[in-house]
């Protein structure tokens, strides 16, 4: 046995995924397509589980794709995507040749999840049969558009030609008329897939445009904001905090407003792509004088994609123009604390100014009640000399020793300073000092 990874089965499997089966002229086709939350999913999954022509589904597994047969000439296929899940009944000839046709639509009706898509292709042997048919469609004959397709780009290869308006009719279902023009049924039914392919994507793209408008007045709102924020981070009057305060709240603004349609503009953008895939996939040929599908698409389809893209650009542009508002914002407050730590810094340079000045008129003090006592320890001690030698003059000699005292106190303490200091602090007093009275 293989030592699989185990997602070896799943990624083989969706190798071999969005198969139909092979198409043949006369036939009917119907296609739901839903979009399903979370809760939808599992209802789904057990309604598909319940049908017994759709093959045993084990417990566990999430499938994505189940096809089975209804009843003699209705089959189906059932296929999830990541967030919508399309249902596809074929009926083979006429759709009132299918007795239960009827049960089957109320079936595929029933199913859970909103339906954004539901389409009936009715498709013949060929354009004769068409033209015949055409007018029991009551398609607008303003709106028709009609062109040939191909399932390859070979120059001898079958061109089916697709009829519709692409409205919708009373019952909610858009139609389209097919003639096969002798298409065999492998391309027949490679065609029809991605001709449905092409209108579902389109659709599930479109969701994004309405999200695109309501988030384009957001970006309006917040544009004047930003706008006011830039010329009041000019005033100096308005407070940091005011304006820390309003930026944060434009920027949370931006980023709800980008949480709530980046999803959909990427859907929307993925989506896009896929339609520009499968319209040249068709391969499509115009019919002189009508509206082809391509012509249909880009002036209907394109323009509304370029919305959403040109949202998408607009915010991030915005998000950037906040960063340099914030950006702006910081600078000024650097600025700001700098400026206080430069009036902070020669406000603490003044105030060891003065203690300094302070503590010179302390050493002053200091050196003279320090003599005062010495002299008078020295008079002390020349009192009592003066008994024994008369000849010595107490007053005289103190006043002689004075100023050697005096210097002798000043030497003391000065070098008491330098030892308690060390030389570097005491020159740099010395240098503060020789500023200040400069």
């Amino acid at each position: 046995m293989l030592n699989e990874h185990e997602l070896r089965r799943m990624l083989v499997s969706e190798m071999h995924l969005r198969r139909w089966p092979q198409v043949r002229a006369p036939c009917s086709i119907v296609q739901f397509v839903r979009l399903l939350d979370a809760r939808d999913r599992e209802e789904e999954l057990a309604a598909m589980a319940a049908l017994p022509s759709a093959g045993p589904i084990a417990p566990g597994t999430r499938p994505r794709h189940l096809d089975g047969t209804l009843a003699p000439g209705l089959a189906f296929t059932w296929e999830r995507h990541s967030e919508a899940s399309t249902i596809t009944l074929f009926v083979t000839g006429a759709m009132g040749a299918c007795p239960m046709l009827a049960d089957a639509l109320a079936w595929a009706g029933s199913l859970p999840g909103k339906v954004i898509r539901a389409t009936r292709l009715q498709v013949v042997e060929d354009e004769a049969m068409a033209l015949a048919m055409l007018p029991e469609f009551g398609f607008a004959a303003d709106e028709l558009v009609t062109c040939h397709v191909a399932a390859g780009a070979g120059p001898d290869e079958a061109r089916a030609r697709i009829w519709s308006d692409f409205r919708l009719r009373e019952d909610g279902f858009g139609v389209v008329l097919v003639a096969a023009c002798r298409m065999a049924p492998q391309p027949l039914s490679r065609m029809l897939q991605r001709l449905q392919e092409l209108g579902n994507y389109r659709n599930l793209a479109l969701l994004g445009l309405p999200v695109a408008r309501e988030g384009w007045r957001a970006l309006d709102r917040i544009e004047a904001m930003l706008g006011d924020m830039n010329r009041a981070v000019a005033r100096p009057e308005v407070t940091d905090d005011e304006l820390l305060e309003d930026v944060t709240r434009l920027s949370m603004e931006l980023v709800g407003q980008a949480s709530a349609a980046d999803y959909r503009m990427s859907a929307t953008a993925a989506y896009a792509t896929i339609v520009e895939e499968r319209l040249a996939e068709l391969h499509i040929h115009p019919v002189p004088g009508c509206l082809s599908l391509a012509d249909f698409t880009q002036r209907r389809f394109l323009p509304a994609v370029r919305t959403c893209a040109a949202h998408r650009r607009r915010a991030e542009q915005m998000a950037q123009r906040t960063a340099q508002v914030l950006s702006l914002l910081r600078t000024r407050i650097d600025t700001r604390i700098e400026n206080q730590n430069g009036r902070l810094l020669v406000s603490m340079e003044r105030s060891a100014s003065r203690q300094l000045r302070l503590q010179q008129l302390v050493e002053g003090l200091s050196v003279v009640a320090v003599s005062y006592y010495a002299l008078g320890l020295v008079a002390k001690v020349l009192e009592g000399v003066e008994e024994l030698v008369p000849q010595i003059h107490v007053h005289v000699v103190a006043a002689a020793l004075a100023p050697v005292v005096v210097a002798a106190a000043w030497l003391s303490i000065h070098c008491m300073k330098r030892r308690i200091l060390g030389p570097e602090e005491l020159s740099m007093g010395l240098a503060g000092q020789e500023s200040e009275a400069k």
